[in-house]
């Protein structure tokens, strides 16, 4: 098995929304806010190489949208999909599976892309399988008023109808050790309903991909949650849960939003679990 980060591309999000009760002489410490109280952010994807599958985990948000769209989230950089996977030598026709965290439109995006005449859409990863599962995708083609505007159809019923569409066998409400796609699955519950973090073995090492419970190494004290969750409160508990794991079973945590932190790992003190190291994918794995 090989690993690969895949950079799909910075934006930026408000600074109080990402740290909700959190004040903001407190959060900027970690998280700088520009003119427009607004964070970097990241769209890191991560593209596993097994035998002869390639499983990419989540998308970013594409390129399909509007620039009216675009402007609210102030991308940044240069990086695309295309140019991260040619680097590491593959394509998107490459692709034979889509794993993805969670439905909201800043991981799922890239799934679809316009059609060549622009008169509709189509799968952008023509020869894969996208994975979700079936309880997040009825939360997700159902959503409810405060997640309405992240779960956008142009994203969702174009994937049904490709015929490329699968389900996760949820065989546990927390933690299933193995899957269809051969990692193990933490089920959070607390910024959508059964969103899921791969948790993978490699080179000795355990590596959880940890989408939307962990943005940033900003988020890793327990009252930093999001005001984006649906549920804040289970996901302290959930936070509280995972990162004493973290810390006792050594986890690495891979993270998808830090624009500055691609891995971090973790260690108890007298104020709770706190940052231990951050590095780089290249330092720890190659």
């Amino acid at each position: 098995m090989q690993l690969y980060p895949v950079e799909t591309g910075n934006f930026k999000l408000d600074g109080g929304a990402m740290f909700g009760v959190v004040p903001k002489g407190i959060w900027q410490r970690t998280n700088p806010a520009d003119s427009n109280n607004q964070i970097d952010i990241a769209a890191r994807s991560l593209l596993i190489e097994d035998g002869d599958r390639l499983i990419l985990i989540d998308t970013g948000m594409g390129n399909k949208q509007s620039d009216k769209f675009f402007g609210y989230y102030n991308r940044w950089g240069n990086h695309t999909i295309d140019g991260s996977l040619n680097k590491i030598g593959f394509t998107r026709d490459d692709i034979t599976d889509v794993f993805l965290t969670h439905l909201h439109f800043d991981h799922c995006g890239g799934c679809i892309q316009w059609n060549k005449d622009r008169t509709g859409y189509e799968p952008a990863f023509k020869n894969a399988k996208f994975w979700t599962n079936e309880d997040h995708w009825k939360w997700a083609t159902k959503p409810n008023a405060r997640e309405k505007a992240s779960f956008l159809k142009e994203n969702l019923l174009p994937m049904q109808e490709s015929g490329q569409l699968n389900f996760i066998k949820r065989k546990s409400d927390h933690f299933q050790s193995d899957s269809e796609l051969g990692f193990g699955i933490h089920f959070v519950d607390g910024h959508t309903d059964k969103q899921m973090l791969p948790q993978l073995s490699y080179k000795g090492q355990d590596l959880v991909f940890m989408a939307d419970l962990l943005p940033t190494v900003g988020h890793i004290p327990l009252p930093y949650v999001m005001g984006y969750d649906t549920r804040p409160l289970l996901t302290l508990t959930e936070k509280e849960l995972f990162l004493n794991k973290a810390v006792s079973e050594e986890f690495y945590l891979f993270f998808e939003h830090d624009a500055h932190n691609e891995l971090c790992t973790l260690k108890e003190t007298e104020k709770g679990v706190r940052l231990e190291d951050t590095y780089t994918f290249d330092r720890i794995f190659n």
